[in-house]
């Protein structure tokens, strides 16, 4: 053991002696470290960011939204469809088998949004009891809609984080009054506040519920006025039951609207499971397009390391000869020339994690990118770097070995 940490430190002292050049020969071992472990935790924070944002549309629910269209195109689109709507709904729960539940939700058009205090643009949502566990809906306080708000039509209210500091900045809210265009509603719940804002994923849009105002569904049908050009309903929220498919659930729901719509697609379908692997497929295309451009770093890393440590053998070939002359021994020399390539891998790895950790907070602090930088991210890189310089001091170590003693005393 005292052996092999001797000939580790003369390995170091052996490259303190040529400072600048060991410098130079790391650099594409960091370069190489750094950029895998940028990668992989810029690649781990999108597919954090994708599961939040799956997790809020529901891994199991399947989506029926209605699309926007010109005011031209939608009054021909009316004469054959009125839209996605309450008969959609009653539909799918009667005609697709593996469903738990079948919720719409209504938008109500919003023009004024007021309370002593101040006001807010949110927009409004006439929504199930059923919806906040659909949607995953986090609670801050008071209560949610429930079904005898939705029985009798209470004129009642849920605020978005954003929405509640608008309308009435640090003070209490649950108890108080807030008035949508003509109507006055008792606010009786406050959302939790979200750590991301409005996203997409693979083009879809994922609102945030921060400027978000819910009241029941029977309220925003009855105390509302609607745009007769409008879709009664904004969407459907579907959810299967464990065990179905929501991608063979949404086939079958795309072909009954086809014919309930007759032939009109002023609707879309988005299935957040099939969303979710598309996204992966997309991460894993961009980890293997990374990984080579990291792979190159860590190979030209390599060569580098190869280089110097050839030029070495040279360099060291009459003090080789001499320790040879004084018994060492063949697998003596080749040991302390790959722990020489070793100590250069192993400096230049360490070196770049400090600069993969530093790219991935960069990226995170100015690009607004979420980031995670793993421990298995940080022990592949500095692995593969170590194998690399490893592999590149083998051919070098070998042939410092195989050097004649009375030769390399002679030379020069």
């Amino acid at each position: 053991m005292m052996r092999t940490t001797d000939a580790f430190l003369a390995a170091l002292e052996n490259l303190a002696s040529h400072k600048l050049r060991s410098a130079l020969t790391m650099l594409g071992m960091m370069f190489g470290v750094g950029a895998v472990i940028s990668m992989l935790s810029i690649g781990a924070g999108a597919e954090q960011q994708a599961m939040d944002l799956i997790d809020r549309m529901g891994v199991r629910n399947v989506i029926v939204r209605a699309k926007d269209f010109e005011k031209e195109d939608l009054l021909e689109i009316r004469k054959k469809s009125i839209g996605v709507s309450q008969r959609d709904v009653h539909a799918i729960e009667e005609a697709v088998p593996g469903l738990e539940y079948v919720v719409p939700r209504l938008e109500v058009d919003a023009y004024a949004i007021h309370a002593p205090g101040g006001k807010t643009e949110a927009k409004v949502f006439g929504v199930s009891p059923l919806h906040a566990e659909l949607t995953q809906l986090r609670l801050g306080e008071g209560r949610f809609i429930d079904a005898r708000d939705a029985r009798e039509h209470a004129q009642v209210a849920v605020l978005g984080s954003a929405a509640r500091r608008e309308l009435f900045g640090p003070d209490q809210a649950v108890g108080r009054h807030v008035k949508v265009n003509d109507v006055w509603l008792e606010v009786v719940g406050v959302l939790a506040p979200e750590s991301t804002e409005d996203a997409s994923i693979e083009g879809v849009a994922v609102a945030s519920t921060a400027r978000e105002i819910h009241i029941p569904l029977t309220t925003g049908w009855r105390k509302f006025d609607h745009d007769p050009l409008d879709a009664p309903l904004q969407e459907i929220v579907i959810r299967t039951q464990d065990g179905t498919s929501p991608t063979e659930v949404a086939a079958v729901v795309s072909g009954l609207l086809q014919r309930l719509h007759g032939g009109e697609t002023d609707y879309e379908i988005v299935v957040p499971a099939a969303l979710l692997e598309q996204s992966r497929q997309t991460q894993r295309l961009f980890d293997i397009v990374m990984g080579c451009i990291a792979g190159i770093s860590l190979l030209v890393g390599g060569i580098g390391i190869m280089n110097i440590m050839l030029a070495s053998v040279l360099e060291q070939t009459r003090a080789i000869g001499i320790r040879r002359a004084v018994g060492a021994r063949r697998r003596d020399i080749r040991f302390q020339f790959l722990l020489t390539s070793f100590a250069l891998s192993l400096l230049g790895g360490l070196a770049g994690i400090t600069l993969g950790v530093g790219i991935a907070y960069a990226v995170a602090v100015y690009a607004d990118w979420p980031t995670v930088v793993t421990a298995s991210s940080i022990l592949l890189s500095t692995g593969v770097s170590v194998s690399v310089g490893l592999v590149s001091g083998l051919y070098p170590a070998v042939r410092a070995s195989r050097l004649d003693p009375i030769e390399a005393l002679r030379h020069e």
